[in-house]
């Protein structure tokens, strides 16, 4: 059941040499340059593409990025290759679930133009500037959970209670680690990555580097086919039709019913990432991107002294029951509150083919494929910002607590240029992600009867 893979997928990369297209000019990538790059595999992700609004939108005003940059331009100056863009046409069942971009390519570009200003006005205007004591507090409030809980199990005896606050407080730890991993709170990478170590590996047994490689090309190629990991969830849940030619006969078996186990098994999710953790760790002094191997040395210690920390934990307890009850608690509870987040935002809005051209427009491949849950001060506190999904895919190095502020500049954005805004309350979106994983079901069922 481990195999329930959302959000922790570390997908097959293609690591032949490639192209892609930043500021008009195409840029070659080859193998020492895809090992020498500090995102790891988030580089393949635009594959023979047009790269230069994702580009400038994850790497800001970094100039290590710059130079690697200009270097890589001059290098390739005189040898353009000749790569058309083309739209892959979907016909039949394939269509299921599937989104169009049928706008012209003047005003694909004139939405991406618009965007880039946009995107340079909310830089110039602060948006992206952190508030080291609301980021201090964000820290501190999860570590205060932590105690609390370990206080009421010593002091108390309020296993349950204890669990659930633990659960809770790993949530909270979750969506900070995810900011650090987004170079939200400080200016400096590497301070990024210390307290990303500590509130995620240390804290919550979450790997850093793990989450930065799914993560990474999640935003980068959100809701593409065969780019973005987090679709690939075989084989217990199938996304697409396109799934079920990869599946096993005992598989097919299962899914016409995903759309109905597919909210039972969410509080999964934790003890999945976990796993997936673990064998992200072990394997990084061996991992093919130098900036992993390089820092196994934080994390390895780091994980290991978690969950050192977990079975001392549990020792305390009075017996094998109680420290079973509270294990299974307190980590379900910490999957669900992650999974009924992180599965609102994408999995109910449409997916697009691998060479889509939507692929080469940035703002509107984020809009399109992502779903913003309505804001309250409760759920922006549960969520972690998470419901501004649309803002922070647009912006993810920008501060959670700024979020808000953009979210109307955006809403006009999409207004004056005729996309869709997509905004709704919890049951809403989470019927429409049951009723993509429904409409896979239908055709798994009319398979499988054919077999027989």
């Amino acid at each position: 059941i481990l195999n329930f893979r959302v959000q922790m997928v570390i997908r097959d990369v293609d690591h032949s040499p490639f192209w892609i297209k930043i500021d008009g000019q195409w840029v070659h990538v080859d193998e020492e340059v895809m090992r020498a790059h500090p995102g790891g595999s988030a580089i393949t992700t635009y594959r023979n593409k047009e790269a230069t609004t994702v580009f400038h939108t994850f790497h800001g005003a970094s100039i290590e990025a710059g130079k690697w940059l200009k270097k890589l331009k001059e290098e390739s100056k005189d040898k353009q290759p000749n790569i058309k863009d083309e739209d892959e046409v979907l016909v039949g069942e394939d269509k299921i679930n599937m989104g169009t971009f049928d706008i012209t390519q003047e005003k694909a570009d004139d939405i991406a133009k618009k965007f880039d200003k946009l995107r340079l006005d909310l830089r110039k205007e602060g948006y992206y500037n952190t508030d080291l004591v609301w980021y201090a507090r964000k820290c501190v409030e999860p570590i205060l959970m932590i105690a609390l809980a370990v206080y009421l199990q010593l002091y108390h005896e309020q296993y349950v209670l204890a669990a659930l606050i633990q659960g809770l407080a790993w949530q909270q730890l979750g969506w900070y680690m995810h900011e650090c991993c987004h170079q939200q709170v400080f200016k400096n990478p590497y301070y990024n990555d210390l307290l990303s170590y500590f509130t995620g590996d240390f804290l919550q047994g979450f790997s850093s580097n793990g989450w930065k490689e799914q993560h990474n090309v999640h935003h980068a190629a959100t809701n593409v086919l065969g780019r973005d990991g987090d679709l690939d969830l075989l084989p217990f849940f199938a996304t697409v039709v396109r799934d079920l030619k990869l599946v096993d006969h005992w598989v097919l078996k299962l899914l016409p019913y995903q759309h109905i186990y597919w909210t039972f098994l969410l509080p999964l999710l934790r003890l999945s990432w976990l796993s997936g953790s673990i064998s992200f760790v072990l394997g990084m002094p061996n991992n093919y991107y130098d900036v992993y191997r390089k820092k196994a040395v934080y994390e390895q210690p780091l994980l290991s002294m978690h969950w050192i920390l977990v079975l001392f934990q549990l020792y305390l307890m009075p017996d094998w029951s109680t420290r079973l009850t509270f294990f299974l608690i307190s980590q379900l509870t910490g999957g669900f509150l992650l999974a009924h987040v992180v599965t609102y935002n994408h999995y109910s809005t449409v997916k697009f083919p691998y060479n889509a051209r939507i692929l080469s427009n940035y703002p509107c491949l984020q809009i399109y494929t992502t779903r913003n849950m309505q804001p309250s001060p409760f759920i922006d506190w549960l969520w972690g910002g998470l419901n501004y999904q649309i803002e922070h895919h647009l912006f993810p190095t920008m501060p959670r607590h700024n979020l808000p502020k953009v979210m109307p500049r955006v809403r006009d954005f999409c207004k004056e240029n005729d996309i869709p805004y997509l905004v709704d309350d919890y049951i809403t979106g989470w019927l429409l992600g049951i009723e993509q994983f429904g409409n896979v079901a239908v055709v798994a069922k009319k398979r499988l009867a054919k077999m027989f």
